[in-house]
């Protein structure tokens, strides 16, 4: 995947020569400076700031396909976001397989970390709203943990993978942290940002999983709140470490244990949902609804989906929105009458 981008290349030089190209090398940067331009499709943008993975849990194939973590340039991330923001961009997203891991050079000498890579998307006029994905909780440091206090563009939802809530799983997939110091960042996070919202990646099955380790795991679902998730039954992947350990979980009971995990954080995104009826959220709309073309869709600050009536010049705006119905994986809402407007 580094090398993606010599694929034309490779297919002429199959084409003169007869032979067979192969490149699976890594560069360091090289990538990066072939990222085709950003296509700007409404008011959000993703943009890409590192690829790779050195944590190699053993479950994972991304430091094999991947390659190990490398950065994209600072000047560079800052370029492309202010220029989405001038081309009307108002929420970007930031992505990478550890996306806090990523670190660069400055040109006054030093580095800088993810935090203040996010300081300085921040102050760039027209951002109007940062999130980020995929984050490594051994990344959490204490400055990102600050800038959920200082930055009030950065969203109130986080996708945060922890895997499962034994710590004999998580030593066994290498995750390289126990749940006690899982549970710490996300207090610290929540002192910072006392809403803050709570997804997460979980592997069903794990080899060795027992009954024991999967209720640990739905006790810190509940414990902490997760509303949303990623979650699998786990299979092997070859040339991982793991596809060499024994699969000693009955695939029916795999799947039992996923459908109990799968209700257990719809229930509480639910109650999330519910505990939002009446409120006025801040919608950034980015269409028509997906069931209804007379409705349209935004999302709130939190990573709610919002369905109301509204003019389709809205569309690209941030608009506040009266929370009116929660339901099982959206809310619905009407844009909220100013007291000016009513007068």
């Amino acid at each position: 995947p580094q090398t993606l981008h010599r694929l034309p290349e490779l297919i002429a030089q199959r084409r003169a020569t007869g032979r067979a190209q192969v490149d699976i090398s890594f560069p360091e940067i090289e990538k990066f400076d072939h990222l085709p331009p950003a296509r700007v499709e409404g008011a959000s943008a993703f943009v890409s700031i590192m690829e790779g993975c050195s944590k190699y849990c053993t479950f994972c194939v991304v430091p094999y396909t991947r390659g190990e973590e490398v950065s994209r340039p600072f000047d560079d991330v800052i370029a492309e976001v202010a220029d989405l923001a001038a081309r009307g961009v108002k929420e970007v997203t930031l992505l990478g397989q550890n996306v806090n891991a990523w670190r660069g050079e400055l040109d006054e000498g030093g580095t800088a970390d993810f935090a203040f890579l996010l300081e300085m998307v921040h102050d760039l006029p027209g951002i109007e709203r940062i999130r980020y994905t995929t984050s490594h909780p051994r990344e959490m440091t204490q400055r990102l943990f600050e800038a959920y206090g200082r930055l009030p563009k950065l969203v109130s939802h986080l996708h945060l993978p922890v895997q499962s809530g034994s710590d004999r799983i998580l030593a066994a997939m290498k995750r390289g942290h126990t749940v006690l110091e899982f549970k710490s960042i996300v207090r610290k996070l929540r002192e910072q940002r006392p809403d803050l919202c709570l997804s997460s990646d979980f592997i069903i099955g794990f080899p060795g999983e027992t009954e024991s380790d999967f209720e640990a795991t739905m006790a810190l679902i509940e414990e902490l709140d997760f509303d949303a998730s990623f979650s699998f039954i786990y299979s092997k992947r070859p040339g991982t470490p793991a596809a060499d350990y024994p699969d000693d979980v009955p695939p029916e009971l795999k799947t039992q244990r996923l459908m109990r995990l799968q209700a257990r954080i719809e229930a509480q995104a639910q109650k999330v949902n519910q505990a939002m009826v009446g409120s006025v959220q801040r919608v950034l709309v980015e269409g028509h609804a997906r069931k209804n073309a007379q409705e349209l869709a935004g999302r709130t600050d939190n990573n709610r989906i919002v369905n109301f009536a509204g003019q389709p010049r809205l569309i690209g705006q941030f608009v506040a929105v009266t929370i009116t119905q929660a339901l099982p994986h959206s809310l619905r809402g009407e844009v909220a009458v100013t007291e000016s407007e009513s007068a």
